[in-house]
């Protein structure tokens, strides 16, 4: 068994497979998923699991050089956006629109679906390298 926290099988094996700036999204219930993405669908119900949760335990095992958030995330869901902040720590920020995110997830190896029901709790994870 392993000994890391991550327990879900399906998204343990995308980030093994992950190198230097591949990108993998985590996503609320409401992110259309592009057919050209692998869906890893964890939502159960309304909030369950949360955004925040499963970003965290994604952070423990992915090494993150930059993250992609939307600019409306900021607007729209501040305190959303204060704890993205707290969670990712020094990683680099960039704002691209709503838009243009949901266009970048057809570039990502995963997007994870939450049961997250907060506007905009959206965010594309870029690997970085632990070297």
């Amino acid at each position: 068994m392993r000994k890391t926290p991550l327990l879900n099988s399906n998204l343990s094996l995308v980030i093994s497979k992950m190198g230097h700036t591949d990108m993998i999204a985590i996503g609320d219930c409401g992110l259309p998923i592009p057919k050209e993405s692998e869906r890893i669908d964890l939502a159960l119900v309304n909030g369950v699991p949360t955004f925040i949760d499963t970003l965290k335990v994604t952070l423990m095992e992915l090494q993150v050089e930059e993250v992609l958030i939307a600019k409306e995330t900021m607007e729209v869901s501040p305190n959303l956006f204060e704890e993205i902040k707290k969670v990712i720590g020094d990683v680099k920020i960039t704002f691209i629109s709503h838009e243009d995110l949901k266009k970048d997830l057809k570039k990502c190896m995963a997007v994870v679906r939450t049961g997250e029901q907060t506007p905009y709790a959206n965010i594309i994870l870029k690997s970085g390298v632990v070297f």
